[in-house]
């Protein structure tokens, strides 16, 4: 059987979730999608590969073996939309980034597929993520969660125009610390090769929300990468030249985590 995740327990604190990197399908579902949807064209590709580093910093990392196409693990259990009002995808998505349907006609899931769904990828993941925040905290007396993502650089289902190339997520300051985003964002603009923003269209999903809580030393930040910037976006090919820079400006987050 497919693990859920694998974790791997640092001594820092500081655990790096990558809840998107996952790409697996089962076979029985996969049958029921689309060709398109059955390339999992809306995985956060290799960004368990562009963090590698973080366990040299000595951080926790948490990384799951199935596509969101199965379950999206950064989304709330009873899904209700993170973004109202704006197009977005749900916990058992539908409909893909693209606007075009993940399922062949009629073989959507139905609620009592999606609560299995929930207990048997979501749950797991969840339990660790909660069980590892609490270890580090314990460890430490405080915590930073540094939720990894990355999306095509252009998405008209979801943004307009092109996304900047580093979105910082912190639920509009509610889940860390003004002097750690105030370290972050500076951090980014240092990088003049780069853009950025702080919580523009990707303030930071359910993970960020729902454990980021400063003031019990538990700190979540949520970075979108464009994809752009380290792959090539229509292949899903890992472009190691652009790869490199990159993890320069990820290492300089992190370390700066770690520092506050």
């Amino acid at each position: 059987m497919e693990p859920i995740f694998t974790l791997h327990r640092g001594s820092a604190p500081l655990l790096v979730s990558l809840p998107h990197d996952g790409s697996v399908i089962p076979a029985e579902l996969a049958a029921r999608m689309t060709p398109q949807a059955q390339r999992a064209p809306d995985t956060d590709w290799h960004v368990s590969r562009l963090y590698a580093f973080a366990r040299e910093l000595g951080a926790s990392v948490i990384v799951p073996a199935h596509s969101r196409y199965v379950v999206d693990l950064n989304r709330p259990p009873d899904d209700v939309s993170l973004y109202p009002g704006q197009n977005t995808t749900g916990l058992c998505p539908i409909v893909q980034f693209s606007g075009e349907p993940v399922y062949l006609e009629g073989q959507e899931p139905a609620p009592e597929e999606i609560t299995a769904r929930v207990e048997r990828y979501w749950m797991p993941y969840h339990d660790a993520l909660a069980t590892e925040i609490a270890r580090l905290r314990e460890a430490h007396g405080r915590v930073v969660l540094w939720e990894g993502h990355s999306i095509r650089s252009v998405v008209p289902f979801l943004f307009e125009g092109r996304l900047p190339d580093f979105n910082l997520g912190t639920s509009n300051g509610a889940s860390c610390s003004p002097a750690l985003q105030g370290k972050l964002a500076d951090a980014l603009a240092a990088h003049r090769g780069y853009t950025h923003v702080v919580n523009g269209r990707f303030k930071g999903g359910y993970i960020t929300r729902h454990y980021g809580h400063p003031d019990e030393s538990v700190e979540a930040i949520q970075l979108e990468l464009a994809q752009v910037n380290y792959m090539d976006e229509a292949s899903f090919d890992y472009v190691p030249e652009r790869a490199e820079p990159v993890q320069v400006v990820l290492r300089e987050l992190l370390e700066r985590c770690l520092d506050a």
